[in-house]
């Protein structure tokens, strides 16, 4: 099941008040596994940025005013999350803003069947605590020290991997791999890793295994590389 992990920033907290959209980050999970598809985008909010908006994300109006407008990014920033339920904390203000500016140019707004509310479920699963982003990512010992100022990729990235442990998918894949392939886990007891449903892309080019290949062929008769090197592909004679 194909899921969107999203996160903004803002020129504030009342989108009826003149506030703006000025950042969208985006993560694709599939099968409660991050894909490593993202999309991410700033935007010119056509206004100032107050100084306590800056002091959460750090988005100034001199950086912000060579961005493009919403209406120039809507297409493919609903493109990217299609139809697919949203994972966003705190999803009325995000949404309140997404909305605003779809409506402000005249296109279909997200409605609320299709959203996942972390902080909601945090709310039922740990009631009576903080239950902030920072918060969860201490909770189920998830990394944050990167997170000096708010930023919707980063918030994305880290709310993805909070959702995952909050809703409990990654202790039940571990538990069915561990009933499943015993044969898999290491040496020293460890647990297995939990395998991609999509795997990634190959990020090496035909020029990069060129290369490589024209390095191993300097290293003498039988390096011990050509054993893992895949066949050289044959040319075909012309017609």
């Amino acid at each position: 099941m194909r899921e969107i992990v999203l996160d903004t920033e803002t020129t504030g907290l009342d989108p009826l008040r003149g506030d703006r959209l000025v950042e969208i980050g985006c993560i694709e999970i599939f099968n409660r596994m991050p894909t490593g598809q993202t999309y991410h985008v700033y935007i010119n909010p056509e206004r100032d940025m107050p100084a306590e908006a800056f002091a959460v994300h750090g988005l100034s109006t001199e950086f912000l005013a060579s961005k493009p407008l919403f209406s120039e990014v809507v297409d493919e920033f609903l493109a990217f999350i299609a139809d697919t339920p949203l994972v966003i904390h705190n999803a009325s203000f995000d949404v309140s803003f997404i909305n605003a500016e779809l409506d402000r140019i005249k296109r279909p707004v997200i409605v609320k069947d299709r959203l996942i509310d972390t902080l909601l479920l945090a709310r039922r699963k740990h009631p009576g605590v903080s239950n902030r982003l920072d918060d969860l990512c201490s909770r189920y010992s998830i990394d944050n020290s990167r997170r000096t100022r708010h930023g919707a990729l980063l918030d994305a990235e880290l709310l993805a991997e909070v959702y995952i442990d909050l809703i409990g998918a990654r202790q039940s894949q571990l538990i069915l791999a561990s009933e499943t392939s015993d044969a898999r886990v290491g040496s020293h007891g460890d647990m297995p890793r939990r395998q991609r449903e999509v795997p990634l892309a190959s990020r090496v080019s035909d020029a990069d295994r060129e290369a490589h290949r024209a390095f191993v062929a300097t290293l003498g008769d039988k390096p011990i590389w050509n054993e893992y090197l895949p066949p050289a592909p044959v040319a075909l004679p012309a017609a």
